[in-house]
């Protein structure tokens, strides 16, 4: 008899622990349980259950955390939706390689202004990123880790003297 005893005290120890798990919804779909550790601007630091390693995750890839001690539900982000090139506009430049953990490489993006054009510098920066954003939003990617953003002026652009920018990324999705 007592050793049934201990062994439903061990047990309802044992769930009690287990229910103290924070739960990481990712916006793939997937849950981490564990323990957050902190929260930064743009990364959530937290350790799987078991293990002492501290594992970060970029906030974009995140859903909401549910605590495990309180229950208390935190909204972290909200989901971008990229259906087709016509979404280009929701599509998020990062310039950090610490956000975008957690996330999956679609693929190398790059916009550009023409060689020849009569753009002053901030209109062609702003239609080169705009390119880079639609080049993403084709392969359905809402995201962009931003590699390299190179303007050349005047004649170190072209014989004409023009502005000539171009953005390369890689781009990411959920």
């Amino acid at each position: 008899m007592k050793k049934s005893i201990l062994l439903l005290v061990l047990l309802m120890t044992s769930s009690l622990i287990f229910a103290q798990s924070d739960k990481i919804f990712k916006h793939n779909g997937e849950t981490v349980n564990g323990k957050v550790v902190r929260l930064d601007e743009y990364v959530i630091v937290f350790k799987y259950d078991g293990e002492d390693a501290e594992n970060s995750i970029g906030k974009y890839a995140i859903e909401k955390i549910v605590y495990g001690k309180s229950g208390r539900v935190e909204e972290v982000s909200e989901k971008i939706d990229v259906k087709s090139e016509n979404d280009w506009e929701k599509v998020v430049i990062l310039e950090e390689k610490s956000y975008i953990a957690g996330l999956k490489k679609g693929g190398e993006v790059r916009g550009k202004t023409a060689l020849i054009n009569f753009q002053t510098g901030n209109t062609g920066d702003k239609k080169a990123e705009k390119k880079l954003k639609m080049e993403a939003a084709k392969l359905g990617c809402p995201f962009i880790l931003l590699i390299s953003d190179k303007t050349t002026v005047g004649d170190s652009s072209n014989a004409l003297g023009g502005t000539q920018a171009i953005k390369k990324g890689v781009a990411y999705k959920y």
